[in-house]
């Protein structure tokens, strides 16, 4: 909203979203006119190895990217979740977000990655789902409780930005499931087109209206001072806050795992022909929650991670690949309504990709991690802490 402005933006959100439920279902169509069962095969068969590889590439970077964000994401709020504990202080490691990125790893995301059915998943993702309503609730909240504090940015309503582009960038990021649809598709009882259709609607349905009613609450309460991680923008010392830091910090550990499952994938079919020993399994595994650890360690600025990762990786995934996949194996007439459309999708997405990628280096997102928000002062305190104890 931040980047597109508001009217704008919530437009684009129901675009992007018709968008993603389009090239969801065209990409499982694609899957049976080629008979194939990964989105790696699919491209293969239709644009050949070198298809394939920039389709690899760009399948293991966006999780990748993904698990590096949500890295950076669990350390900031964690550690203001353990700072309102008493008796820490901020020199206490728990107030640390290196060792709270390595503790999370160890005891949490990498047990929980090293599983080889993504079906097992199942329960966590359902309890991500509950968190996420909850982290929702308490946004919704502080919009009607907080914003009057907050005072609103210069021309904070106008109905479009310039960087509306890097907006479609970061809403792509939100929206994308196509690297990991294949692997659901094949986890359903009976995986069928039409099965496929009422998830892949229900799904999209459910995360527009989430992403709508964070965003519109989000932005009505901080405006132009929207941080990229909307929990930098709270105060530290508002415990209604600092509890949902602690539901976003454990769903945020709960996906981990389901960006991890992809990125192992894309390796193991890229090198070792689809099937990875449990000692592969295994090595595979740590080395790539190791790399993406340790870069989540050396930079902690969310807003340009999202923004690149949306225009670069989630965008080509979005809205290239899978329509240009269809226009390849469409038997039906060039004006049928899916080939137009998937023209449409197509160019759409050479343009967001293009001009998103130099509006980002040229206007990159600035970043305020860890500092406390102008607006936060001891006067504000009876309001932050009126809704929970301390």
């Amino acid at each position: 909203m931040k980047d597109a402005g508001f009217p704008l933006g919530i437009l684009l959100l129901f675009v992007v979203a018709l968008i993603t439920d389009y090239s969801i279902i065209l990409l499982i169509k694609g899957g049976n006119l080629s008979s194939t069962k990964t989105y790696q095969e699919l491209v293969k068969k239709t644009y050949g190895l070198v298809g394939y590889l920039i389709l690899s590439v760009l399948q293991f970077l966006y999780p990748f990217i993904a698990m590096i964000s949500y890295n950076i994401i669990t350390g900031d709020t964690l550690t203001k979740v353990f700072q309102r504990i008493p008796g820490v202080g901020v020199d206490n490691v728990l107030t640390d977000r290196h060792f709270i990125i390595l503790l999370t790893t160890i005891i949490f995301t990498l047990p929980i990655s090293l599983y080889r059915d993504i079906a097992k998943l199942g329960k966590v993702s359902l309890l991500s789902l509950v968190l996420t309503i909850v982290i929702l609730v308490v946004v919704m909240v502080r919009a009607v409780t907080f914003s009057p504090q907050v005072p609103k940015s210069e021309n904070a309503w106008i109905f479009a930005k310039p960087n509306a582009v890097q907006a479609v960038g970061v809403m792509s990021f939100a929206f994308i499931c196509h690297h990991n649809s294949f692997l659901i598709y094949g986890s359903l009882e009976e995986p069928t087109l039409k099965n496929w259709s009422q998830v892949t609607h229900m799904s999209v349905a459910l995360a527009l209206v989430i992403s709508v009613a964070f965003a519109a609450s989000g932005y009505m309460t901080f405006t132009g001072y929207t941080e990229g991680d909307i929990f930098e923008n709270y105060c530290r010392d508002d415990n209604l806050a600092t509890f949902g830091r602690f539901c976003y910090g454990v769903t945020v550990i709960l996906t981990f795992p389901l960006e991890c499952f992809v990125t192992r994938e894309v390796i193991a079919n890229v090198f070792f022909h689809g099937n990875l020993s449990t000692v592969f399994h295994i090595i595979v595994t740590v080395v790539i929650i190791a790399v993406a650890t340790g870069v989540s360690l050396m930079y902690d600025c969310l807003g340009i991670v999202l923004e690149l990762n949306g225009v670069l990786s989630a965008t080509p995934l979005v809205f290239i690949i899978p329509s240009a996949c269809y226009l390849r194996l469409s038997r039906e007439r060039w004006n049928h309504p899916d080939n137009l459309i998937s023209c449409l999708i197509l160019v759409l997405g050479v343009l967001v990709m293009a001009v998103g990628f130099v509006m980002t280096v040229l206007h990159p997102q600035e970043c305020s991690h860890g500092k406390e928000m102008f607006y936060c002062s001891p006067s504000n305190a009876s309001l932050h802490n009126s809704t929970l104890p301390p």
